[in-house]
């Protein structure tokens, strides 16, 4: 999430991020990320719900790169805390136009990461459609 941030950065992309958690849980959050556009709430998961985003199966949470994921953490000395969360819950990325999906990713696991510079060139692209569009490009 924050690699995209900061690959956006350098455009003028702007990056909204928006967790399940209530406001004053996801404010902790966005600090210890370094995240430094809107963070929303959508705690309902109405959002989540409209994109598409699902929730794994257990094997699917536990799979074999998340495994990696967390033992490579803990082999570069980061505490791992208890989850608190629904860790079920998938996340993903949309990118919009004036308010419409244009394109989305929803992951199979938490593991399953699209690059943030395929996101740029995905973002990129379509700024530029727009801008012949309207023949400001």
């Amino acid at each position: 999430m924050v690699q995209v941030q900061d690959a956006a950065s350098p455009h003028a992309i702007p990056t909204v991020a928006v967790g399940f958690s209530p406001p004053d849980g996801l404010a902790p959050l966005a600090e210890h990320l370094g995240w430094s556009g809107p963070f929303l709430a959508d705690e309902d998961r109405l959002l989540y719900r409209r994109l598409g985003l699902r929730r794994a199966p257990w094997w699917r949470i536990y799979s074999p790169g998340t495994l990696a994921f967390y033992a490579r953490a803990l082999a570069r000395g980061h505490h791992i805390h208890p989850a608190v969360e629904d860790t079920r819950q998938l996340g993903g990325v949309a990118i919009l136009h004036h308010g419409v999906v244009v394109t989305s990713w929803n992951p199979c696991s938490p593991d399953d990461r699209v690059d943030p510079n395929t996101l740029i060139t995905a973002a990129l692209r379509i700024q530029t459609v727009a801008c012949h569009e309207h023949g400001t490009g």
